[in-house]
């Protein structure tokens, strides 16, 4: 994907194609950055003392989709395949042994899921439990 195939999101749009467009191009954008790097440059630390890297992001961006719209929105209970219950919350950045093309494939498909989820729904009024937080949202954030 490059630069070219981003569709910019609606700027004058309903709130659902607003929500997808600006979702979608979000998920394009890092894709786009992420883009044609190696392993190695992938799980690249941005700058000390930080962990942050590319593959981090990936990993950490397939476990927002999963989690807020499979458990918080579908009400599932699937677990992270990077955090095991009781380890550190933030396990999704530690890349050193990460596999990329293994963190691409689920956030692919922690994507496909969550377009499944918002398309299925009937309104984007529809709330959720985000359990990590004990507070309910709107798929749309309106609350």
């Amino acid at each position: 994907m490059d630069d070219q195939r981003r569709i910019e999101p609606p700027r004058a749009g309903d709130e659902r194609a607003t929500l997808t467009g600006v979702l979608q191009f979000q998920r394009e954008t890092l894709a786009v950055k992420c883009a044609g790097l190696t392993a190695e440059q992938l799980k690249e630390r941005a700058v000390a003392p930080s962990g942050l890297s590319l593959l981090g992001l990936v990993r950490h961006m397939a476990e927002v989709e999963r989690s807020w719209f499979r458990n918080a929105f579908r009400g599932e209970n699937s677990n992270s395949p990077w955090t095991p219950p009781g380890a550190d919350e933030f396990a999704d950045f530690d890349v050193d042994a990460a596999d990329p093309d293994e963190a691409f494939a689920i956030w692919h498909r922690e994507c496909a899921r969550s377009r499944e989820i918002v398309s299925a729904a009937e309104s984007l009024d529809a709330t959720g439990e985000y359990r990590a937080r004990s507070s309910r949202s709107a798929t749309s954030w309106r609350t």
